[in-house]
């Protein structure tokens, strides 16, 4: 389990190489839950999204030598983005594998960072396969998205941002995939609001945290397309941090049809004026549901801004039914 220590300490190697986001009041999401409503937004991280947290982090532990063998990942874009960020700005060289579920736009990105970039298979965990290949063959430092400490310990400096700028915080809403961004988040909100209900919110199809809690073990899913891409992926049959971490620390977890995750993206635009991916919006979509037992104040993570615009001008136009999900 990552703890207060360590996430503080997180915080110290990175401060200088992220953005400390701001937590802002949403007068329209308050006014809809009757409870005040914050949104953390980060979403103005440089990479678009919260991963450039614990990938700034795992690269900064590593050692010169580690760094010089170059790092690799399998993401499903914004961890690949941040990593390969990340290694640049040390010198280091990124490969990333991704699947063909990925976003052009986001995988057109990662390229621009001058990574080495594997398009492999069908599912994340596909792309996981290429990953573990490539490490036994050239030796390659593997950071995945999610489950390693130092990733989680990261995406945990989010919490500690949470509760100091939001003390009298009751429900705070996180985006879910593997775990990382929550397990963190809950590590240090809970350490420091033992109190406080730490909600996990993802897509109902291929939502393989979910799926693995109820079963009591890492169970693998079918991984299928969705506005929420980054929340898709499996947590690894072999999960050694966040599965533990999220059974421990996470209340409970909401699950979103495609068409209630457009609604949020549509919301995002229209009242907060703000570009967000589906997996960004996936709080304040929650909230729009009513699928919240709602205790406030209430505090949302929005994670990614990283949303092909093509896709975002079709959802603003009032398209529900993009992956097959009828309205």
């Amino acid at each position: 389990m990552i703890d207060l220590n360590n996430i503080r300490d997180a915080r110290a190697r990175i401060a200088s190489h992220i953005l400390s986001t701001p937590l802002v009041y949403s007068p329209t999401l308050s006014d809809v839950c009757g409870v005040p409503v914050g949104l953390k937004l980060e979403h103005y991280q440089t990479t678009g999204s919260f991963k450039l947290r614990g990938a700034t982090n795992a690269i900064m532990k590593l050692t010169d030598a580690e760094r010089a063998r170059g790092v690799i990942a399998a993401s499903t874009g914004n961890h690949g983005r941040a990593l390969s960020h990340a290694a640049r700005a040390v010198g280091s060289r990124a490969t990333i594998c991704m699947s063909q579920l990925v976003p052009e736009n986001k995988v057109l990105e990662i390229r621009r960072l001058a990574a080495d970039v594997r398009i492999i298979g069908n599912s994340h965990d596909e792309a996981q396969q290429e990953v573990d290949r490539l490490v036994a063959k050239n030796g390659l430092v593997m950071l995945p998205p999610f489950d390693h400490p130092d990733i989680v310990a990261g995406q945990g400096t989010i919490g500690l941002e949470i509760a100091e700028a939001m003390p009298d915080v009751a429900t705070v809403l996180v985006p879910l995939s593997g775990g990382g961004l929550v397990a963190g988040v809950a590590a240090a909100i809970k350490s420091m609001l033992p109190r406080v209900s730490i909600i996990g919110v993802t897509m109902e199809r291929g939502a393989a945290m979910k799926a693995s809690l109820d079963a009591g073990r890492p169970v693998q899913v079918k991984e299928v397309l969705s506005l929420a891409d980054s929340l898709g992926g499996g947590i690894g049959i072999d999960n050694r941090v966040t599965f533990a971490m999220c059974r421990a620390l996470v209340d409970d977890v909401v699950l979103l049809k495609e068409s209630e995750i457009a609604a949020g993206i549509r919301h995002a635009y229209e009242k907060e004026r703000e570009v967000l991916e589906g997996a960004g919006a996936v709080g304040i979509a929650a909230l729009l549901a009513g699928k919240i037992a709602l205790r406030g104040p209430v505090a949302l993570v929005i994670s990614g801004r990283n949303i092909d615009m093509k896709l975002h001008r079709r959802v603003i136009n009032g398209q529900n039914d993009l992956f097959g999900e009828e309205s």
